[in-house]
């Protein structure tokens, strides 16, 4: 895990940006992402520089250090992530006479290229945000891995391409326009998360996941280019009929467990896990311990608050570590630490989130336990239907899609009535339930699309929500799907998990030079189980339970009900709120001033 920038100046005179100073500047803000060694590569005619702060997982050699050049010079790479199956990649290429002088996964990456060129990326199973430059074509090729695990943003500033990991790697460097991106802005307010590709400012985009982009001599050729999209993944799989017997189904899922563990515990460096007492992580930690040749570290947040109750995690994660003879640690926060940390949080949160501080304690417990790489069961919720969104929307969809005509006139007569007594999403429900894309933005709205005037200047709100055509853009990532429990799962990979679970867990690892890796979040691992989800007779998230623990996992797992990640901000933060959704409305503001002041 690294961080990364590049600059090209494409236009002749473009700007006045020394590629080495501006390069200097992003390497300065991203040091916590890569604190084992820092690059820098500056084409001889200073129009083209790539910069890396490097991590070190995997090859712990000077040899792996980026920027990376091909043996002729003719090819230069800075990377950040994780490419699990290099080994097998590497083998293929030396079976046809390429000649490796490191063990890195970043040297295949420079040879995937020159076999393969753009569609290199076709070939890449992992983690993964890379700038490529050619040398011989004069162009600068950027990629992003299929679930935006990786996040890679870049500015087209006058002439000139900035590229960094962060976006706040791009402001502290400098880029020309920072003025508000409605859109951006909008989508906080409304979710929560800022929906990709905006952020905050009109010219810095988030390169879309699983897309790249070719910048030649004239600049960004076209959009980028999708190469991978896991909705379309999930629809086609209702197009293959289910004919496997319940025994069949569990063989496969439990095959495709092992295999995308066996891939995920590649490292030069030992590898922990995130264990709470849910059943994606003691799942996770089960599958872990077959694979680590060392006594698995596992690691578990508590806060005195939650002590005795239900949302206390650590019981049950020290009877499962127990269990597994893992080497186990809980971490304890006070609200005294969470305070003093609020500063050091806000200036690592890349993007505004109203998540993430649960990641940013128990990255921090981590690493100071001394862990690089920790394991995180994110994405199992979003697979498997472990949300409430699974069976509310399909209800929403299933009650409001009559009343589609009146919808808008409903909405308007009962607000003004239902704000004072219950949240604003019930008069919703009428004007945007009827759809699927409707629905799911109701179900994790913070504040919905007619309140956004009174929060931010009207004219921003008008131009934001129009240029996020939410609900259409929404439904479209869904498109042909017939079955609900697909549709629900492709809208949660592709905006929480995407927009807020992926982006949280990166800018809240590496604040403590922290990788944080996610098995169910593999494009084998999902094309595999995506297919499996047709026999809704199986609780799939007890099934994963169970292939992993050889079919007998600890019972309380199976009966403890579901709480989620929590962290006490509520009782802490916003004391005075009476329900989840007013300190969610609350924090988020707080969240918002932070950013915007």
């Amino acid at each position: 895990m690294c961080g990364i920038g590049a600059i090209f100046r494409y236009k002749d005179h473009a700007g006045h940006d020394d590629p080495a100073s501006w390069l200097e500047k992003v390497n300065a803000r991203q040091r916590p992402r890569g604190p084992d060694g820092e690059g820098l590569w500056v084409s001889q005619d200073r129009t083209v520089g790539l910069g890396h702060r490097r991590l070190a997982i995997i090859d712990l050699s000077p040899a792996g250090h980026q920027p990376m050049g091909s043996d002729d010079g003719l090819l230069w790479v800075t990377y950040n992530g994780e490419i699990y199956n290099y080994k097998n990649l590497r083998a293929a290429l030396e079976g046809q006479g390429v000649r490796f002088r490191s063990h890195s996964d970043t040297e295949v990456l420079l040879h995937l290229y020159r076999r393969y060129g753009k569609r290199m990326v076709e070939h890449l199973r992992g983690m993964y945000a890379f700038a490529l430059w050619d040398a011989q074509k004069e162009g600068l090729l950027l990629a992003r891995d299929p679930f935006g695990i990786k996040p890679l943003y870049y500015a087209d500033d006058a002439g000139t391409l900035k590229v960094a990991s962060q976006v706040k790697a791009l402001l502290a460097a400098g880029v020309s326009d920072t003025s508000p991106e409605p859109a951006g802005h909008a989508g906080f307010f409304l979710w929560g998360w800022v929906p990709e590709p905006f952020t905050l400012y009109r010219s810095i985009r988030a390169l879309p996941a699983g897309s790249a982009l070719w910048v030649s001599r004239g600049g960004p050729v076209g959009e980028p280019e999708t190469y991978c999209d896991v909705g379309r993944i999930i629809a086609g799989s209702e197009n293959s009929p289910l004919s496997m017997s319940r025994r069949k189904v569990r063989e496969t899922l439990e095959e495709a467990l092992k295999e995308t563990m066996r891939y995920h515990m590649v490292a030069d460096v030992p590898v922990g896990v995130f264990l709470s007492a849910g059943l994606d992580s003691t799942s996770l930690a089960a599958l872990a311990t077959r694979c680590a040749h060392l006594p698995l570290r596992t690691f578990t947040l508590g806060f005195d608050e939650f002590r005795g109750k239900l949302d206390d995690e650590t019981p049950l994660a020290e009877m499962v570590a127990r269990r597994l003879g893992t080497c186990h640690e809980t971490g304890w926060v006070s609200k005294k630490e969470l305070m003093d940390d609020l500063p050091r949080i806000f200036d690592a949160m890349d993007q505004p989130s109203i998540d993430g501080i649960n990641t940013y304690l128990v990255s921090k417990g981590a690493a100071e336990r001394g862990l690089k790489v920790v394991l995180s069961g994110l994405g199992g919720d979003e697979l498997l239907g472990g949300y409430p969104s699974f069976r509310h929307v399909p209800l929403i969809v299933k009650v409001a899609k009559p009343f589609a005509s009146v919808g808008s006139l409903a909405r308007a007569v009962a607000e003004p009535v239902l704000r004072r007594v219950a949240s604003p999403k019930y008069a919703g429900i009428f004007e945007y339930g009827g759809s699927f894309g409707g629905a799911y933005l109701l179900r994790r709205a913070v504040y919905v699309p007619w309140e956004l005037p009174r929060l931010m200047d009207p004219e921003m709100a008008h131009q934001g929500w129009q240029r996020l055509n939410a609900v259409e853009a929404l439904n479209r990532t869904i498109d042909e799907m017939a079955d609900p429990f697909h549709a629900v799962s492709a809208l949660e990979v592709t905006q929480y998990m995407r927009n807020m679970l992926l982006r949280d867990s990166d800018w809240a690892g590496m604040a403590h030079s922290l990788e944080i890796r996610v098995p169910f979040v593999d494009v084998a691992f999902f094309k595999t189980v995506v297919g499996l989800l047709r026999a809704k007779a199986l609780n799939y998230k007890q099934l994963v339970a169970r292939c992993a623990w050889d079919g007998n996992p600890p019972e309380p797992l199976l009966h403890r009900a579901k709480t989620g990640f929590a962290v006490p901000i509520a009782e802490w933060l916003t004391p005075n709120a009476r329900t989840v959704g007013s300190w969610r409305r609350g924090w988020l503001k707080h969240v918002y001033r932070a950013f915007v002041t």
